[in-house]
């Protein structure tokens, strides 16, 4: 699995993770990939829905 170092996290921000994560009985890492993995699904099911085209892909829209 990958790794992932978020630096420079908002004092105010690190604090609501771990008020969110007590409260849902995770730990603060279990609670940041549980809104990330529901932050990803959304785009994952919106990208199978809604795929272009191959002639509608150009370069710009794979660089983006």
């Amino acid at each position: 699995m990958a790794m992932l170092t978020v630096r420079n996290l908002p004092d105010e921000v690190h604090k609501a993770l771990r008020i969110r994560a007590a409260y849902n009985g995770r730990s603060m890492e279990a609670e940041v990939r549980q809104i990330l993995q529901m932050a990803t699904e959304n785009l994952i099911v919106k990208a199978e829905l809604d795929i272009p085209q191959q002639s509608e892909l150009s370069d710009n829209k794979l660089q983006s």
